[in-house]
């Protein structure tokens, strides 16, 4: 029997607290620092070659993951945020995505064979996902192994989104008491989760569920990230500090024509929802805890725009578009959270 011929499984909100939960204590002279990484395909390599950036230029070429108390990461922020909660740097993460990026994302080339095969692909798209989802599987069991979400290094949001229920999900390492569903997870199984596209990948079956890609409802988990540190932990909220990086967003611009309103008119509203979900979550955590408090780093508009599968495009000009950032923001970067390591975590005994 298949895993999408399994009888569903309990819900996973079948387990929430029916009380508020009790916030461990938090030291009252020590910030609380978060790192949240939006989605976008292979625009990974931006918020990836960022980190490496400060890596190198401010730390020594070790693991931003050390100095963070969270880390919030969707779709392929949800990849980083698990490769660095397994030890790989950043350096290292970015690295794979310059070197295996064209495997999951093929190009067929630059040329006129290369253009023809993509245009194919885009008309595709319409009925059916379109990439093999083998080749990231395979770069992801090389570069996370055997790992479990237990073994994790670091604090972890990873959103995803469960079909059969219908039902928002949430990777979390054990990290308070309420915790105990995901420990003995595999990180694999959150990664191929967490950025199964719809439009991309096959969505994912595993143990039952089916599993799509937490961009369909949280493509930048900062509010994530914050809710679950002011939940968990007895923080002042004024001690908390994000630095949130995105992939590159586009505006959505509502033309004359979809004025009209129609399904063909409007066939790419997700990546509107995309764009206001992160002004939404933004905007609510600027709120809640300062907007001084909240770094937010993506990269400049491109013309025409990088699509999320794009690898041509994405490894010739987002690597510069973080060196740039990191010229212009990263001394205020690691002034604000890069002044001494996060107090070590350990997992809450009793996670099963």
């Amino acid at each position: 029997m298949s895993d999408v011929d399994q009888p569903a499984p309990i819900k996973r909100s079948a387990g929430s607290l029916a009380r508020r939960r009790e916030p461990l204590p938090w030291p009252r002279d020590r910030d609380f620092r978060i790192l949240s990484i939006d989605g976008g395909g292979i625009k990974g390599i931006f918020p990836a070659s960022v980190l490496a950036g400060i890596e190198a230029r401010f730390l020594g070429g070790r693991s931003v993951a050390q100095f963070f108390d969270l880390i919030a990461g969707t779709s392929t922020g949800g990849i980083i945020a698990l490769g660095l909660a397994a030890g790989l740097t950043a350096t290292e993460i970015r690295d794979l995505y310059l070197k295996h990026g064209e495997s999951i994302f093929p190009t067929y080339g630059g040329g006129a064979f290369g253009r023809v095969m993509r245009w194919a692909r885009r008309k595709y798209q319409y009925v059916s996902y379109i990439y093999d989802r083998a080749p990231l599987e395979r770069l992801l069991s090389e570069a996370l192994g055997d790992r479990l979400i237990g073994d994790a290094k670091v604090r972890l949001n990873i959103p995803a989104f469960e079909g059969r229920h219908s039902e928002v999900y949430i990777y979390k390492t054990p990290h308070h008491p309420d915790f105990k569903l995901d420990a003995r997870e595999k990180m694999i199984t959150a990664a191929l989760a967490t950025s199964a596209a719809p439009t991309f990948f096959r969505a994912l079956p595993t143990s039952g569920y089916t599993m799509v890609d937490g961009g369909v409802w949280a493509n930048n988990p900062t509010m994530i990230a914050l809710v679950d540190a002011l939940s968990c932990f007895d923080v002042d909220r004024h001690r908390v500090n994000v630095l949130s990086l995105g992939c590159g967003e586009e505006p959505y611009v509502v033309t004359k024509s979809m004025m009209r309103g129609g399904f063909w008119q409007w066939k790419e509203v997700i990546g509107a929802a995309m764009h206001l979900q992160s002004l939404n979550a933004l905007g609510q955590t600027r709120l809640l805890i300062g907007a001084e408090r909240v770094m937010r780093i993506d990269p400049q508009a491109f013309e025409p725009p990088i699509a999320m599968d794009d690898f041509l495009r994405s490894a010739k000009f987002l690597p510069d578009a973080a060196q740039a950032a990191v010229d212009q923001h990263g001394p205020e970067i690691n002034t604000r959270f890069f002044y001494d390591v996060a107090a070590q975590y350990l997992p809450h005994e009793g996670a099963a």
